[in-house]
């Protein structure tokens, strides 16, 4: 044995994976660089960053809660007009010393509570329920607020408007009911009793009278005042008074006594009730003036629309005598038909009028169907002739 001077045996040679590149070089172990290790998460930073969605959930809870709640106190006009329309309706009168006109709500007991100046000293009040339908009224009393309290005679179809059990909430939105000069009925937020609209922004005389709900559609105050611009809303728990069965609030009131009442003032348009040509537009338009002068009185200016030979029988003095108290309402043009150079127009149209008129046999509202002769004088058509086609029947007829 060969000794190598180790002194043991010599130690066998690393065996090298088949495969493996040549080691030329061995790696030394990586130095530190002296870094300090990195930080574990900022405890600071993770509670700030959770404060913070914490904040963000709260406020986006707030904000939908305050639309909810905005929601709730919001009234849907449309849905409100559609429930409650049956009941309101439309009041005309021929009066001492009212509008002549005015709307109402339909209450417990067939009752209507409508606005005084509408129909203050009258000789004659008719409702007129949405579906046209005509009723003599008899005024029971009114209030020292500017209520009055009409029965109408008959049966009234519609379903009575129900008091709200209480106030609405001060900032819950209010509408008001009521109807057009034109007999429209309509409806419009008046805001809440925290941020009112003012009254006159929505307002026409024809509204006063007209009932004030709440989202439910129930009454909660009622429009009255002797004009648009005097408007107040008589709150709900004076009107509890007057809507009960025994009203409270209410006194009697007498009828006119006048020789010379009127009716509302506002122009008169007939419905087309036939093809719109120019002879029929020509003849509503002429029909309509003649109604319009006659509601106002203007027995002066009806001369105007007649020929020679019509104002030599029908003088200013005769129409005056006829009509003093009358007011015409709801005419339909219901046939045109030329003849020549004129035409033929008939209309058929209701007139109220004082119980003490002439030939009014204990009635106060008639409707009548007139067929008038129509001839040209200077290029234009004015009235020669009118003819009743059928006798007078009473408006509420059915």
């Amino acid at each position: 044995m060969v000794e190598d001077g180790g002194g043991g045996l010599p130690r066998p040679p690393r065996r090298v994976p088949a495969g493996a590149g040549a080691l030329t070089q061995l790696e030394a172990p990586a130095r530190s660089s002296g870094a300090p290790p990195p930080r574990g998460p900022w405890i600071f930073g993770r509670f700030l960053a959770g404060l913070v969605v914490l904040l963000v959930v709260v406020a986006g809870g707030a904000g939908a809660g305050w639309y909810v709640r905005a929601q709730t106190l919001r009234i849907d006009t449309s849905q409100v007009l559609k429930n409650v329309r049956p009941a309101v309706v439309r009041v005309l009168a021929t009066t001492c010393a009212g509008t002549g006109e005015g709307s109402g709500v339909l209450i417990d007991g067939g009752r209507v509570l409508t606005a005084t100046s509408a129909i203050n000293q009258p000789l004659s009040i008719v409702v007129i329920s949405p579906d046209g339908r005509i009723h003599r009224a008899n005024l029971l009393g009114t209030s020292a607020d500017g209520v009055a309290v009409l029965q109408p005679i008959g049966q009234f179809d519609g379903t009575p408007v129900q008091l709200a059990p209480a106030d609405p909430e001060p900032k819950a939105e209010r509408a008001l009911i009521g109807y057009t000069a034109a007999g429209k009925a309509t409806i419009q937020s008046i805001g809440s009793a925290a941020e009112p609209k003012a009254l006159e922004s929505v307002l026409n005389a024809a509204k006063l009278g007209g009932p004030v709900v709440d989202k439910s559609g129930r009454l909660a105050g009622l429009v009255v005042g002797d004009t648009v611009q005097t408007s107040t809303i008589v709150p709900l728990g004076t009107l509890r008074g007057y809507a009960a069965t025994v009203p409270t609030g209410i006194s009697a009131a007498a009828g006119g006594s006048c020789d010379r009442s009127r009716g509302p003032q506002s122009a008169v348009a007939p419905e087309l009730q036939v093809a719109r040509t120019g002879l029929a537009t020509e003849a509503q338009r002429l029909l309509g003036n003649y109604l319009t002068l006659e509601n106002q009185h203007d027995f002066a200016g009806l001369q105007s629309l007649y020929s020679d030979r019509l104002a030599k029988t029908l003088t200013e003095a005769r129409d005056r005598q006829s009509h003093q108290t009358s007011y015409f309402f709801g005419p339909n043009l219901t046939e045109v038909s030329a003849d020549g150079d004129g035409a033929y127009a008939r209309l058929a149209y209701n007139v109220l009028f004082s119980p003490t008129a002439a030939g009014a046999s204990g009635r106060t509202c008639n409707r009548l169907d007139v067929r008038y002769k129509l001839v040209r004088a200077d290029g234009k058509l004015v009235i020669d002739e009118a003819r009743q086609m059928t006798d007078p029947v009473a408006c509420d007829s059915r």
